[in-house]
């Protein structure tokens, strides 16, 4: 199998999952090294690919037209991101990205793409287990997340529930 007919299975299986697949995985069905799939991302990205990398692997970002996106500007300690994620959740949001204004850097921006109490589980697992500093310790704790949900009302209780607990900045 040559590299443009690997990358159009790539995408195909990419279409057909309903979970992120990681780089190792791929991997092994195509039976290429893990670098060898880095660099099919970065070509199939190049073309134009909306490909996005999760902690729990690769997907492609399927834009929903009944969907609605708000971004919330939250401030918390860091004790407080389990109860931040589960109120994203809870109320039937899927929490897109982590964003922090940096004065040196700029925008910086993590796909996260949580929707369930498990995946914001394994999240936290994959995260605590390690050395792991939130990137909101570099903005003091001021960070953004990009929440989408079905309705506008779905989005109005995630923001009064952040509120309600302190999370939520009013700018």
């Amino acid at each position: 199998m040559d590299g443009l007919e690997r990358r159009d299975r790539i995408m195909e299986v990419l279409r057909e999952s309903t979970q992120a697949i990681t780089g190792t995985q791929m991997a092994k069905m195509f039976e290429v090294s893990r670098q060898v799939i880095v660099q099919d991302i970065a070509l199939l990205r190049a073309q134009g690919v909306e490909i996005i990398s999760t902690s729990e692997g690769y997907r492609i970002y399927k834009v929903k037209t009944d969907t609605y996106k708000r971004v919330f500007c939250v401030k918390h300690p860091e004790d407080a991101i389990e109860d931040e994620l589960y109120i994203v959740v809870d109320n039937g949001g899927l929490l897109l990205n982590t964003i922090v204004s940096h004065l040196a850097y700029g925008e910086i921006s993590v796909d996260m793409h949580l929707g369930s109490r498990r995946q914001v589980n394994d999240f936290l697992i994959r995260t605590l287990s390690k050395e792991f500093v939130p990137l909101m310790t570099l903005t003091k704790g001021n960070h953004y997340h990009t929440v989408e949900a079905k309705s506008e009302s779905i989005l109005d209780v995630i923001e009064n529930e952040l509120r309600q607990k302190g999370y939520l900045v009013e700018e």
